[in-house]
């Protein structure tokens, strides 16, 4: 493409050009501010579906106003005939491909993202070992804040190539699974009595989802397992450190005895999952 070619693209700009796609800009970015801040008070004043439903407008609502103001801006300045679509096209797809892959390629992924879902504001997510709650979902990258309040950003290009566990989903339940390990002589029926009871009466406990007490018999001793979901996603880490520390208190005061596990076996614990 010549010089002339690349003139005639071009709209003749006067002032009222540029002052009608800075107004346009300007608006623009005047209503993402305001959505981000006004869905973002809406929620904290929300529950459960309700809230994660309108953190999860704020990305759709900001693809859109941008979507928008290309469209109304692109046209100020180039003739839109299918000559000219064609050419810029062409030179903004060698541009992207040599110089702007990666940048464009998380830009895209994050447009999918609004749209796929994937993660939402208020879901707590693991990408590449890495567990957090989702607080922000950017253009180009999701920004998670981890349970020790670090603040991590994954570019959306990890949608292409990674594996992304949602533990809620969207939702307002998000399963904890608290463990202990037993030396194999015991009463196991009273020992998943118990740790039934211990599940139960925590106030965390989110009442209309099920409690299971579910064990496995190993070589070293025996494995139980308490799975059950605290009333507020948030609330997971309180939630499993009550279960753990009255689960541990209930234990000893049976006849039973904590398992010595193997010392090449996985650290006894508590986790998350899905």
């Amino acid at each position: 493409m010549d010089t002339e070619q690349v003139v005639g693209l071009f709209r003749n700009i006067t002032t009222q050009t540029l002052t009608e796609a800075l107004a346009v800009v300007g608006v623009a970015i005047l209503l993402v501010w305001l959505s981000q801040r006004l869905l973002s008070w809406l929620a904290s004043r929300l529950h459960s579906n309700r809230r994660l439903l309108v953190l999860a407008l704020i990305p759709t609502i900001r693809v859109l106003v941008i979507v928008a103001a290309l469209i109304w801006i692109v046209p100020l300045f180039i003739e839109p005939t299918v000559q000219n679509t064609v050419a810029i096209l062409s030179v903004t797809g060698l541009a992207i491909g040599f110089a702007l892959k990666d940048y464009v390629s998380s830009l895209i992924a994050g447009i999918v993202a609004a749209y796929e879902l994937p993660y939402r504001p208020g879901d707590w997510i693991e990408v590449e070992g890495c567990y957090g709650e989702v607080r922000h979902v950017g253009m180009r990258v999701v920004e998670i804040v981890t349970p020790n309040d670090t603040v991590v950003f994954i570019p959306h290009q990890k949608l292409w190539t990674g594996l992304i566990h949602n533990a809620n989903n969207g939702g307002a339940s998000l399963m904890c699974v608290v463990s202990f390990y037993l030396e194999p002589d015991h009463d196991a029926h009273e020992v998943r009595r118990v740790l039934q009871d211990v599940a139960l009466t925590s106030p965390y406990l989110k009442l209309q989802r099920p409690v299971l007490v579910l064990l496995k018999e190993q070589p070293w001793g025996t494995h139980y397992r308490i799975k059950a979901y605290p009333m507020d996603p948030r609330q997971q880490f309180q939630f499993m450190s009550d279960l753990t520390a009255r689960g541990k208190e209930c234990l000893r005061r049976m006849p039973v005895h904590f398992a010595r596990l193997p010392t090449d076996h996985a650290t006894p614990g508590t986790e998350f999952t899905s």
